[in-house]
């Protein structure tokens, strides 16, 4: 492990003005996308989407690298260039979604844990050679007046330990995503209880399995209100609950936070990331974005499966690439 490496590729992942596209949609997940679009979920189609994404013009200026999914880490782009070498020659680096999915938890009605572990190192030998620099792991928790349970909050800590370990090993920047789901009724207090809980055990696992913490990203949920709570944090009180909580649990060691939108709409998500970078308080890590519906919802309907609105739907990336790139230094509206 070249732990000089993997700081300084964390590091460029969360350059001032720059954040993180994800890209790594499986292939159910893509396929509602493009049936929004009423375009069909073919190779050649989730090609041409991704490399209008990744060929926009000066995407480079706020967009830091790209989490791949396995069928995109592999494919050539129309005119033959690997896709990995598309983003690398527009400053972009690349990187791989590794986990196979949130699945049932044993004993644990209505909790996940996140699959994958097995063969992951031969996986990531792969991965290196295909050209990954950092890597994605998701763990889900639920909320509610008894979820989640320790057990759920145990397992995922230590499979996402085990990921980053596994990762470091291979040369890749791990990025660990410990999500407390939006979905429900709870409020904003119980998501800072439980977003405080997920992240205290998550990093008490990887000190025990002895994770560079330089050489990581920390990709959590944001402190916000259920979506059917009746009562909504305003968008100043989620950016003072959130860094609240991240000063609580996370080591100033780690080089930056990009957080996930997590159902937000582009906007919101785009505002919160601002209303912190804004806050005069000091903070020890950079507060970037990993954005997936957030950056791709406006480009998807813009472009919707024609190849003639390739410019409408790379302008549309654009917008909210920039918008974001300015919520990472508080200098959004």
């Amino acid at each position: 492990m070249n732990q000089d490496k993997l700081h300084a590729t964390a590091c460029a992942l969360v350059a001032a003005g720059k954040g993180i596209l994800a890209a790594d949609e499986s292939a159910p997940t893509i396929k509602k996308r493009f049936d929004s679009i009423a375009t069909e979920s073919t190779e050649d189609n989730r090609r041409d989407y991704r490399e209008m994404l990744f060929t926009a013009p000066e995407a480079g200026r706020y967009i830091s690298g790209v989490i791949l999914f396995d069928e995109t880490i592999r494919q050539n782009g129309a005119g033959g260039t690997p896709l990995v070498k598309v983003l690398e020659s527009a400053g972009i680096i690349p990187g791989i979604k590794v986990d196979m999915g949130a699945k049932d938890l044993a004993g644990h009605p209505g909790e996940k844990v996140t699959e994958g572990l097995d063969g992951l190192r031969e996986r990531f030998a792969e991965y290196a050679k295909l050209g990954a620099r950092f890597a994605k792991w998701r763990a889900v928790y639920s909320v509610t007046d008894m979820l989640p349970s320790g057990a759920c909050v145990a397992v995922n800590a230590h499979a996402l330990a085990r990921y980053a370990a596994l990762a470091q090993e291979a040369g890749i920047v791990p990025i660990v995503e410990p999500e407390v789901l939006m979905d429900g009724d709870h409020t904003a207090d119980q998501c800072e209880e439980v977003s405080e809980a997920v992240l205290q055990s998550l990093y008490a696992e990887l000190a025990l399995q002895e994770v560079n913490l330089e050489g990581t990203l920390l990709k959590p949920n944001m402190v916000i209100s259920g979506t059917d709570c009746p009562e909504q944090a305003s968008v100043e009180e989620v950016a003072r609950r959130t860094v609240r909580c991240l000063r609580r649990c996370v080591p100033a060691a780690v080089p930056g936070i990009v957080f996930l939108s997590g159902g937000q709409s582009d906007v919101l998500a785009t505002q919160h990331l601002n209303a912190m970078n804004k806050l005069p308080d000091s903070r020890p890590w950079k507060l970037s974005f990993s954005y997936g519906r957030a950056l791709q919802a406006a480009p998807l309907k813009a472009w919707s499966g024609k190849a003639a609105n390739l410019k409408a739907g790379q302008d549309a990336f654009l917008e909210r690439a920039k918008a974001n790139g300015l919520a990472t230094t508080g200098s959004y509206g």
